[in-house]
């Protein structure tokens, strides 16, 4: 990493510093869609014009990227100037001091993977990524309150996903989807071989909870997601 990058990093990172502007993009990336000014002060309790200053710093950062949208459905005269929204930025801020290159080590060892021409190498990564799952699994079990019934194990799960990186949220159907890859820079080079890894890994997980357990994970990739989403199963079947 070059001095100019480190600098851009260390502006960005030291952007969250203040507790408000930490709380504002906490809020829009949490949202995983454009989120208005009015929106953004309402969720922190501050006033518009206060927000829109500190969203804008988010914006000079490189942390959030601004669009213009109009409200509601109406087109044309009359419809209204588009009004600013923010949504997070699709760059990611990875600062070590001194340097360090993990992902190229990834990407030397996903090459690897993928030139066995056996299969037997992607056979020990998935088994690997099972076992983490059920390291996991364990972990969320064993959080305060988890016990057998279903949404305390949920929680924890949400939880144990959240502290991955994922991003976990809930659709109205009860299924978890992650909005968030933790190993998307990878992912970008060796989609098949990581998304496999990740939902075998997500399986062992789902497969280690206490009792029976309430999801399953399953390959749906969407676009800007992580490729596994996590459905509810009923009567021991995934729903829909």
């Amino acid at each position: 990493m070059n001095p100019t990058d480190i600098d851009q990093q260390l502006t960005g990172l030291a952007g969250l510093g203040d507790p408000l502007r930490r709380a504002l993009y906490r809020h829009v990336a949490e949202r995983g869609d454009l989120v208005s000014r009015d929106d953004a002060a309402l969720a922190v309790g501050i006033s518009r014009p206060l927000a829109a200053y500190h969203l804008d710093k988010l914006v000079h950062d490189g942390l959030l990227e601004a669009r213009y949208q109009r409200r509601g459905t109406r087109r044309g005269p009359g419809a209204g100037r588009p009004a600013k929204h923010y949504v997070r930025a699709d760059h990611q801020i990875e600062l070590s001091l001194p340097a360090r290159d993990y992902a190229a080590l990834a990407e030397l060892l996903a090459g690897a993977v993928e030139a066995d021409p056996s299969g037997a190498a992607q056979t020990a990564l998935n088994r690997a990524a099972a076992s983490l799952g059920a390291e996991l699994g364990t972990e969320a079990a064993a959080h305060p309150g988890a016990d057998a019934h279903p949404d305390q194990v949920l929680a924890a799960l949400r939880q144990v996903l959240a502290d991955r990186g994922y991003e976990p949220y809930e659709e109205a159907d009860g299924t978890i989807r992650l909005r968030n890859c933790p190993f998307d820079r990878i992912a970008a080079h060796h989609r098949q071989l990581v998304c496999g890894a990740n939902h075998a890994m997500l399986q062992g997980l789902t497969e280690h909870l206490d009792g029976d357990p309430p999801v399953q994970a399953a390959l749906d990739p969407q676009p800007g997601r992580c490729c596994v989403v996590l459905t509810r199963v009923v009567d021991g079947r995934a729903a829909g």
